[in-house]
């Protein structure tokens, strides 16, 4: 199993008591989806390692926070090698999904992005998941712009054509353009007005 076979499900945060137990967070929007799973793979120095699990518990009050029983990790010693660790599951155990905009976000990277009036305008090079806000980042004439992913501003997913077609909103190109347009405007000098 390979990063490029998996997707990222969350990754492990620290020790939980004594035992060998670890908390994590999955990165989801259904947690139950996620209780039962037999096999976690870890990234660890690069590779992925399987780990049969033996239990998930969801943690009351902390949303997306779990803890996590691994086979063979029995010590807290153990358990502390594996905090901060990605977690990844197979691509085949993603959950479908509703809507015929619907999209993972890994699935994009690299679509072309097309917006409705400009045409092409680059590519998909990451998504950045805040807890305010995602943002599809590509780079348009040499400076990175974010495009919200909102209902409003995404029109259609191509998954044949590797293309997002979008309707971004009025003036943001415009705004990251504009800095880059003061930024080739400052030379250095400034003016003095002498009264």
């Amino acid at each position: 199993m390979t990063i490029d076979d998996c997707f990222v499900l969350g990754y492990l945060t620290k020790a939980h008591g004594l035992a060998g137990e670890l908390q994590a967070l999955f990165d989801v929007d259904d947690l139950s989806q996620y209780e039962n799973i037999d096999t976690l793979w870890v990234e660890r120095f690069g590779s992925l390692i399987p780990y049969k699990v033996e239990y998930v518990h969801p943690l009351m009050h902390k949303r997306n926070r779990v803890i996590v029983k691994l086979a063979g990790i029995d010590h807290i010693d153990q358990a502390e090698t594996l905090a901060k660790s990605k977690l990844y599951l197979p691509l085949s155990m993603l959950p479908p999904l509703e809507g015929e905009n619907a999209f993972y976000y890994h699935e994009v990277i690299g679509f072309q992005i097309i917006d409705e009036e400009r045409g092409a305008l680059g590519t998909v090079n990451t998504i950045y998941d805040l807890e305010s806000n995602v943002l599809i980042s590509m780079i348009y004439r040499g400076k990175e712009v974010l495009i919200p992913i909102h209902d409003a501003f995404i029109l259609r997913v191509d998954r044949d054509k590797q293309s997002l077609h979008v309707r971004l909103p009025e003036g943001l190109l415009e705004v990251y353009l504009e800095s880059n347009q003061d930024e080739e405007a400052d030379d250095g000098f400034f003016e003095i007005d002498i009264l």
